[in-house]
């Protein structure tokens, strides 16, 4: 396989890519892709690297971008294989050549070769990493440096991977636990809609011939349904709106997410739920980071973030001020009033054993092994009322508009 020659710029990602072809030195034709700027600079890259170029031209975007977005996943995925890679002797820069042509996805692609390309000028792995801040958090890249400076970055790679494989398979067990009921309520909306909308008026129509007064169910739903074909805009569209306003305000105001953060934690059942994927977030996080080099104090202002949660984060810093000044974790833990005994008391035995580590690790796995028991006790506690509900309103539109007819029937 020919080598990709690459432009070091310093704005790459707004840089388009070109397909180029030619002759290397030994008149053997050879093909790759190039971001710059324009064709001439591509052309005198390419020269300047010994190849001779034959056609050079702007690579053509995709119709559909569908799907291209850098997801956690992919991360996840390209740790795993250049930790594999690292593992069977391959170079950084030959792992990261491999990894990234070998990428479907066009966008992990051109960011994996611009790490390599990095990597080729003579900076450190961790760095290159840390110019991609958005994929590659501050946790990620003190491992990884902490990985270069001992000599076992495979080993650090493993780790981190590890944890990403964990955290993302815990994220997925909350989000089923929060959205399933969301996408009932949703489905419930949507049918009670058409029905008000279309299934309604149709039966209005056939109950002006009966002569008879209407039970008043009946009347009831029908108003309800004249209200919503009048304000339809407005009765689909709030919600939208407030759903719409509510994430954003989320995003851009820190004292609203903080409030909303210790409102969830009051509330029954998921409150109980987010708790304890907070506790299993901190638990592996700090495990992975203390395993893997870091010290315990730089370790902590990582971990305040990945906790998902402004109050557990808001804890940690305070934790860390007070470990920054010599007390024990377990201490410092306990004056919090958050986390439970068997946390601490796990943690002081490691303190004491000095396998904090491997004890934070067993405590992440215990919360792990939680978040997923609570997850399927809570499906299996909403489940039946979000059916009874859904059956409830559906039903009622039924029986409602049946009424007449039954009436009528028992008359004749």
């Amino acid at each position: 396989m020919a080598k990709q020659p690459t432009l070091k710029k310093t704005k790459k990602e707004e840089e388009p890519t070109f397909k180029w072809e030619g002759t290397d030195k030994r008149g053997v034709r050879v093909k790759g892709e190039m971001r710059g700027p324009n064709q001439n600079l591509i052309k005198a890259e390419l020269r300047r690297q010994g190849i001779l170029p034959l056609v050079v031209k702007k690579k053509a975007a995709p119709l559909f971008t569908f799907g291209d977005t850098i997801v956690p996943k992919d991360i996840m995925l390209f740790t795993r294989q250049i930790c594999t890679m690292l593992s069977s002797g391959i170079a950084v820069v030959q792992a990261l050549d491999m990894v990234g042509n070998s990428n479907r996805k066009p966008k992990v692609k051109a960011l994996i070769l611009d790490i390599k390309s990095e990597v080729e000028s003579g900076m450190a792995f961790s760095k290159a990493l840390g110019k991609h801040h958005l994929y590659f958090n501050d946790l990620y890249c003190s491992l990884v440096h902490a990985g270069e400076e001992a000599g076992v970055l495979e080993v650090l790679l493993d780790k981190i991977a590890t944890y990403l494989e964990k955290s993302e398979a815990l994220k997925a067990k909350v989000k089923k636990a929060l959205t399933y009921p969301v996408i009932v309520l949703v489905f419930a909306f949507v049918v009670t809609a058409i029905l008000l909308l279309f299934v309604i008026p149709t039966f209005e129509d056939l109950f002006k011939g009966f002569g008879a007064e209407l039970p008043a169910l009946t009347r009831m739903v029908i108003d309800l349904s004249k209200v919503f074909q009048e304000y339809w805009y407005l009765i689909i569209g709030g919600p939208v709106v407030a759903i719409v306003g509510f994430i954003e305000t989320r995003k851009r105001s820190r004292a609203f997410a903080q409030w909303l953060d210790r409102m969830v934690l009051q509330l029954p059942l998921i409150g109980d739920l987010v708790a304890c994927s907070a506790n299993a977030r901190f638990s592996r996080t700090l495990s992975t980071l203390f395993s893997g080099g870091v010290p315990l104090v730089d370790a902590m202002l990582s971990v305040a973030g990945a906790t998902g949660n402004y109050v557990y984060e808001k804890a940690v810093l305070e934790m860390r001020e007070s470990v920054s000044i010599g007390q024990q974790l377990n201490f410092a833990m306990r004056q919090t009033s958050l986390f439970p005994d068997m946390v601490i008391q796990m943690i002081a035995i490691g303190e004491e054993a000095g396998s904090l580590g491997d004890m934070l690790a067993k405590v992440a796995d215990f919360y792990e092994a939680e978040v997923d028991q609570k997850v399927d006790q809570l499906t299996t506690m909403i489940e039946p009322l979000l059916m009874a509900f859904l059956a409830g309103v559906v039903g009622t539109l039924v029986v409602a508009m049946y009424l007449p007819i039954f009436k009528l029937a028992s008359a004749v």
